[in-house]
């Protein structure tokens, strides 16, 4: 009996600090959270939602490098992957979709991120180990998420689906060049791998209890972007009025040959 604890024990160990992290964070997933990753993934197709969604993370992925810059004498700066940092990339697209004054126009964050920020700015004066958590999910969700509605919105694009835009304008965000994203992931995961390795046991649970928070925060701020509710319904009535007359064709088609 004692020897299969041992044994339970050791395979618990044997699991990375990532999957943990991962672990964790898919359950506390509900289903509102499921829903607000698939309202985001279609309304991110409309370039006003996408340039709204821009502009609303564009505030936190700038803190978290301000932040990168001031910790970098610590842990934190061992998640500074080179090509990594979006802030300038954001400024390019926000450019492109409010123009070139958008940055000296007098920009106000909405609550939910003006919150977020205010809870990311206590973090890093009491506890800058836990911004971690955030920079590594965020960014970790770009490398792949970005990557999926990069490629939606392309296909959009080449449906033309989506007016005015050239193919990949306004979506330097998700454009990392000659950069291998696989890369990118695995760096990052090295880097999270060797700080878990370098805290203690307290510290570790905080990361992983940190973790389920970053979700939390980003669901509060997706459902603050204006227009999502707009584009889903058009996109429903579209739908609704194409898949419905072709559904009576096939309805009444089938009712016919069968008298």
């Amino acid at each position: 009996m004692a020897s299969d604890v041992g044994e339970a024990s050791e395979t618990s160990q044997k699991i990375s600090f990532t999957k943990q992290m991962r672990k964790a964070t898919r359950e506390i997933h509900d289903v509102s959270d499921h829903l607000v990753n698939a309202k985001l993934g279609i309304a991110m197709t409309d370039d006003a939602v996408w340039a709204e969604g821009l502009l609303t993370f564009y505030e936190i992925f700038k803190y978290l490098e301000e932040a990168m810059d001031r910790l970098s004498h610590t842990l934190i700066g061992e998640l500074d992957i080179k090509g990594m940092r979006r802030t300038k990339a954001f400024e390019e697209d926000l450019q492109f979709y409010y123009g070139k004054e958008w940055l000296e126009n007098e920009y106000k964050p909405n609550q939910e991120v003006a919150a977020y920020l205010e809870y990311l700015r206590t973090l890093e004066s009491e506890d800058p180990h836990m911004l971690a958590a955030y920079i590594y999910h965020l960014y970790v969700g770009l490398f792949s998420g970005g990557q999926i509605l990069r490629r939606k919105r392309a296909l959009e694009s080449s449906l033309k689906l989506r007016k005015g835009n050239e193919a990949g304008k306004g979506e330097s965000v998700t454009d990392f060049g000659d950069i291998s994203i696989h890369k990118l992931k695995k760096q990052m995961m090295e880097a999270m791998e060797h700080i878990a390795e370098s805290i203690g046991e307290e510290d570790r649970r905080k990361l992983i209890e940190e973790s389920k928070h970053v979700f939390r925060l980003n669901n509060k701020i997706v459902r603050a972007v204006k227009g999502i509710d707009r584009v889903i319904l058009r996109k429903l009535m579209n739908f609704t009025l194409i898949a419905l007359p072709s559904m009576l064709v096939v309805y009444f088609g089938s009712r016919m040959l069968s008298h």
